[in-house]
């Protein structure tokens, strides 16, 4: 299982130390019925215990302290792993990016309760493995005290091995069921949050509560099979255990009557026959292991997905010509793109326009790799994109998109992002061009603003994200309905700053307004998953079917493309 090698390999020191504690711990549990026994016969036969009574001491302190460094590597080995699986699983996540599978509720889910489960389980298989490890020397020790008493155990013991055996596969398989359950119902949540005010709006708060709530009939028999497991298992092995010791010492007893082994050699056999059966009764332990693989099975299912693979090529190209070639991009079983060619010039401004689900933010997602072709190639340069590794592709095509979302502790940092080497000249330099500069400055902390605890509406926010890219000296700039929710007058201001700018680079600019399609050099007009034409915009406004792409096409306006929950729901 990758989580628990992943796992044990972060925590090497830690599970060493674990280990040796735990095994000093057993060391001392399977001495100590011996060195009692040697106690007692002394004891009972008149001669000295000194002896036996020190060893037995020095035993019990060495257990002891042992016991200590378990406690705290276990707290240790738990907080640790924990750290990092969140960390990992949050670094695959966010590679992943926008070719993640896993809703926010599931991402968020395996974060928050996947990732401590997994994280717990070297540490129980550690102890589980010790624990084998002790209970089979108790085993051996019994048998060479009484031989008869180890066979009666070793011919009972299967019947309880095998009940907590299948408690541990089905109490797993319960388990997975319970996270399946949490995990869609929080996704659930996380959607009707963010649609909160529409939900007001529409007055179908009931209807949403019941739909949220639609898993919580799974979540609840989940639970309750939980249960019912645990008491199957919970009733079996509370008598198996214990009648499996009362035939044990009852074979004891007849043999110190017998005269076969000493009353010492009684309480050895007692004692050993407890560690023995330590192994069996364990439900707690193996409801823990069965948790802990459900969550390693989950985080599983992140962490061997693949995230964006780089090519070797650490150079970005030397220019920002764009070619695409045969591209062919299917989803949901329908192709968005279909065998589509495209050549656009180095620093030329091409607008990408068509009807709702032509594939514009599709094709402008190729050219930077946040999806890649089903069939075909991109290159810019003469170079294709799958040879350049991650770094390089970033510093060679940058991104500023409809509904930016803006990280970062303040609003200079979610603008410098990816470049923290820039100042704040730099910075306040692009927010001009974006035409943003004088609103942060009126902020009462500037551009020292929380960006989270910041009010701004949805055309500003926008001209943020485009900040943030022009910030990027990247060869090709995605555009993609960066200036949707912008007004007539101020996304031409824009459109002048951001050509004045970016002047001599390629631009990606996909729109639903004819405004902004006139100012590019070119449109690629895409139709059928193709382009239909690439010309300028005057020149295809003579065609009434291209006129009437812009009639038909709704355009979103960002304040209201991104739901925002209400006042009141805050």
């Amino acid at each position: 299982m990758r989580v628990l090698t992943a796992t044990a390999g972060m925590l090497r020191v830690r599970l060493t130390l674990f280990v040796a504690a735990l095994t000093v711990q057993a060391a001392a549990g399977v001495t100590v019925p011996a060195l009692l026994a040697a106690a007692s016969d002394a004891v009972l036969g008149g001669r000295g215990t000194g002896a036996p009574v020190a060893a037995l001491a020095a035993v019990l302190a060495a257990g002891a302290a042992a016991e200590a460094v378990v406690v705290w590597s276990s707290v240790a080995i738990g907080a640790v792993g924990t750290a990092r699986l969140r960390m990992l699983t949050l670094r695959r996540l966010l590679a992943l990016g926008p070719r993640s599978p896993f809703a926010v509720g599931e991402a968020v889910t395996q974060v928050a309760q996947a990732a401590p489960q997994a994280a717990a389980l070297p540490g129980h298989v550690a102890e589980a493995s010790v624990s084998v490890a002790g209970s089979a020397a108790a085993l051996v020790a019994l048998w060479l005290v009484d031989w008869r008493a180890g066979l009666a155990f070793t011919l009972l013991v299967p019947v309880t091995v095998l009940a907590a055996r299948r408690f541990v596969t089905e109490a797993a398989e319960v388990e997975g069921r319970y996270l399946a359950a949490q995990t869609r119902m929080a996704s659930l949540l996380a959607g009707a949050l963010t649609g909160a005010r529409t939900i007001r709006a529409a007055g179908t708060l009931a209807a949403e509560t019941r739909r949220v709530a639609g898993p919580l009939h799974e979540l609840s028999a989940a639970g309750h099979a939980s249960w019912r497991v645990q008491r199957s298992a919970v009733w079996k092995i509370g008598l198996l255990v214990p009648g499996t010791e009362i035939v044990v010492l009852a074979v004891a007893g007849v043999d110190v009557s017998a005269g076969l082994i000493t009353a010492g050699n009684l309480l050895a056999v007692a004692g050993y026959l407890a560690l023995a059966t330590g192994l069996l009764d364990q439900i707690d332990t193996a409801l823990s292991l069965a948790q802990a693989r459900a969550g390693a099975d989950r985080l599983d299912a992140v962490l061997q997905r693949p995230a964006v693979p780089g090519g070797p090529r650490s150079i970005p190209p030397p220019d920002g010509a764009v070619s695409l070639r045969g591209v062919t991009v299917v989803r949901a079983g329908g192709r968005v793109l279909d065998r589509l060619d495209l050549e656009i010039p180095d620093g030329v401004a091409v607008a990408l326009v068509g009807a709702s689900g032509s594939g514009k933010s599709v094709l402008g997602a190729l050219l930077g790799r946040l999806a890649d072709p089903d069939e075909g190639a991109v290159h810019i340069g003469g170079v294709d994109i799958t040879d350049l590794d991650l770094p390089a592709l970033r510093r060679t095509v940058t991104y500023a998109f409809a509904r930016p979302a803006l990280a970062g502790r303040t609003l200079h940092e979610a603008i410098r992002l990816g470049r923290p080497e820039l100042d704040r000249v730099a910075v306040e330099s692009a927010a001009r061009a974006a035409r943003i500069h004088h609103v942060i400055r009126r902020l009462p902390a500037g551009y020292d603003s929380v960006p989270a605890r910041t009010p701004m509406s949805g055309g500003q926010l926008q001209r943020v994200g485009l900040a943030r890219a022009l910030v990027r000296p990247a060869l090709v700039h995605v555009l993609d309905d960066a200036t949707s929710g912008l007004d007539s007058v101020t996304e031409r201001e824009v459109s002048e700053a951001v050509t004045a700018r970016l002047h001599g680079r390629t631009r990606v600019v996909v729109t639903h307004r004819a405004d902004t399609a006139a100012c590019c050099d070119l449109v690629a007009w895409l139709d059928a998953g193709r382009v239909r034409a690439l010309a300028p915009h005057a020149r295809l406004w003579a065609d009434p079917r291209y006129r009437a792409v812009f009639e038909t096409v709704a355009v979103p306006s960002a304040a209201t493309d991104r739901e925002q929950p209400c006042a009141a729901d805050r």
